[in-house]
């Protein structure tokens, strides 16, 4: 106050610079862009369409979108913008339900160590293409075996002699020379998830590449991060652009195209069907990692998000259906040039991404560049949603603690956690790690997100109870939510997301890579996995009930829900209506600086005349005091 600010401004700018705003709208929007899109809408989205009765899986995917997916959204982001906390301190809404909050941050914690394990392998691709010849283009390595056959090897006569009988005959025994350079080079496989072998140096270095990339970038939250995603969020797109011209100019390109898009109605009344679709607009999203509250908390308080969350979930459903255009031609142009079906040669996962799709683009002239820039594509789509996930952790951690040291440190408390994040990502670069890595994608972020984005829904909507919530939102935007979204916070969204566990639970399989049916005790590890971050909710719900106040348990549960005092906005100025505090914020600041000034500030207290308060009422600060 001693260079006669106002003190009601000097509140307000000391939290926005204390907690860090974006620099503007735009990179919110294209941070959340980049967490939303992400591997899974290239490698697996176009899979799930053919899969899943071509342009007929378009149907219940965008009615999935419309009824579950964009509420959602909304709910999370206006969840995070209102209270501007992490994924711990919104839960001031309803205290006994913070474990959800933890869930979360486990959920992140899981998906951030195996993430950042896929973008090392993209790193490492993206590297080794740069060379002449691609390493997987032909059979002539070390590491190949009898069986290999290339789709290059040979002259054209012979090959043109390679009819299609002969090709069907030897399909079930061929190995292409980019199966055997990921499995047997790459990797260097093991036969058993218990059997770690060797750490892959190569792949650890790309690791320690990958996590120092994410740390540099969020090395002062999201103020650099903001600036970073101008890159990373909109470079994919150009590159998805390149990769589609090349691929639809191809020869056999359409029939992939068309193997991809030709819809099967029949399909459509098969429930796998709708469930695979509320699944992957689920798990696409990124709803119940965290990570969308995170970002929203950095918004400013009057930020429209409901125009936010529409356009980010739309370009999201977009990005991957025009991906499946990018993959398939090229897919299309491969089955063709070998004289099979496309079916035999579409993969999902990190099979397509680091097999088939690598072995497509060694039939084109230049094939380096083209890998170069699929691989650069993938760093980047992975990268967008680390970021988040990595500030996910912190931010949780910096407002959970909360005082001034940890503030100023959080650059440390990134460090830490990144260095954390790279140590766990160790056992996942040995010979056995990408059995891990599946294990940790199957389990840990599957049934356990669909269960606390449930809870949260029950907790809002229910328990801290949906006008009060509406009303925070009127507040907030200026205009209640429209009525769609009430009906589908209230009602629809949670009966889709029972619906999604359920079908979970009946469509669940034990988990096997390729031919390699994984053991009990590994699934055993999975399942403790993806309780770990689901029993986080009633751990500290017992916890919260105990410690409440109250004589009988039905009162200390009363105790344990009621939104806390500090629930609201977090700037004195946007707490007017019901978060008006009981006395104005001019008292709050004096009441602030009484420790660095304690006479001073107290003898000004005592002489202050009346001073009008955020209701309009004159408040007499000595009568407060």
């Amino acid at each position: 106050l001693q260079n006669g600010a106002v003190p009601g401004e000097q509140g307000k700018q000391e939290k926005s610079v204390k907690r860090g705003n974006w620099g503007n709208q735009i990179e919110f929007v294209l941070t959340s862009v980049g967490y939303a899109v992400g591997l899974g809408n290239v490698w697996r989205f176009p899979y799930l369409c053919y899969r899943n009765g071509g342009g007929a899986f378009m149907f219940p995917y965008f009615i999935m979108l419309v009824f579950c997916g964009i509420p959602l959204f909304f709910m999370e982001l206006s969840f995070g913008q209102f209270a501007s906390q992490g994924c711990l301190g919104v839960w001031r809404v309803s205290p006994m339900f913070k474990g959800v909050g933890y869930g979360m941050m486990v959920v992140s914690t899981y998906i951030g160590i195996y993430y950042n394990v896929v973008i090392c392998i993209a790193f490492y691709y993206f590297f080794v293409s740069m060379t002449r010849v691609l390493p997987w283009t032909y059979c002539s390595n070390p590491w190949n075996t009898p069986d290999c056959v290339g789709v290059l090897d040979g002259n054209l006569s012979s090959r043109a002699a390679l009819n299609l009988t002969h090709l069907l005959n030897t399909t079930q025994k061929r190995t292409s020379p980019s199966e055997e350079y990921w499995r047997r080079y790459v990797l260097n496989l093991s036969d058993d998830i218990g059997n770690l072998g060797e750490v892959r140096l190569p792949l650890l270095g790309c690791l320690g590449v990958s996590w120092v990339v994410v740390f540099l970038c969020l090395i002062k939250g999201v103020k650099s991060s903001g600036k970073v995603v101008y890159f990373t969020a909109t470079f994919p797109y150009v590159v998805l652009t390149i990769l589609f011209v090349r691929g639809i100019t191809l020869e056999g390109a359409l029939t992939g195209i068309m193997y991809y898009l030709t819809p099967q109605w029949d399909k459509i009344l098969n429930a796998k069907v709708w469930g695979d679709a509320a699944s992957q607009i689920f798990y696409s999203l990124g709803c119940a990692w965290g990570g969308l509250i995170t970002m929203a908390s950095y918004n400013k308080f009057n930020n429209n998000c409901y125009r936010d969350s529409i356009i980010i979930s739309i370009t999201n459903c977009a990005t991957s259906v025009y991906a499946g255009f990018v993959i398939f031609s090229i897919l299309g142009f491969m089955a063709n040039h070998l004289g099979v079906d496309v079916s035999k040669v579409a993969d999902h996962g990190p099979g397509l991404a680091f097999v088939a799709y690598p072995e497509a683009l060694t039939l084109l002239p230049i094939s380096p560049l083209w890998s170069i820039l699929f691989f650069f594509m993938l760093i980047l789509l992975g990268l967008g949603t680390q970021f988040c996930l990595l500030e996910t952790l912190v931010t949780a951690i910096v407002d959970e603690v909360g005082n001034e040291w940890i503030i100023r440190k959080k650059t440390f408390v990134t460090l830490g956690v990144a260095v954390a994040g790279f140590l766990l990502g160790v056992p996942l670069t040995t010979q056995a790690g990408i059995y891990w890595l599946l294990l940790m994608d199957n389990y840990a972020a599957s049934f356990s997100l669909v269960v606390i984005s449930c809870i949260m829904c029950v907790a809002i909507m229910y328990i801290y109870g949906h006008r009060n919530y509406f009303k925070d939102i009127e507040m907030m935007l200026g205009f209640p939510p429209p009525l769609f979204f009430q009906i589908c916070w209230r009602f629809i969204s949670p009966a889709i997301i029972f619906f999604i566990l359920v079908f979970t639970v009946i469509q669940y399989r034990p988990i096997s890579y390729n031919e390699y049916v994984y053991p009990t005790w590994a699934i055993s590890i999975g399942f403790l996995m993806a309780l770990s971050s689901v029993i986080c909710i009633p751990i500290y719900a017992i916890y919260k009930v105990c410690r409440s106040e109250g004589d009988t348990l039905l009162e200390r549960l009363k105790n344990a829900t009621k939104a806390s005092k500090d629930w609201g906005p977090a700037l004195p100025e946007h707490r007017s209506g019901r978060y008006a505090p009981a006395f104005s914020p001019s008292t709050e600041s004096h009441l602030e600086v009484q420790p660095l000034q304690p006479e001073k500030g107290q003898s000004e207290a005592a002489a202050a005349s009346p001073v009008q308060g955020s209701n309009g009422s004159a408040h007499s600060q000595d009568s407060r005091l």
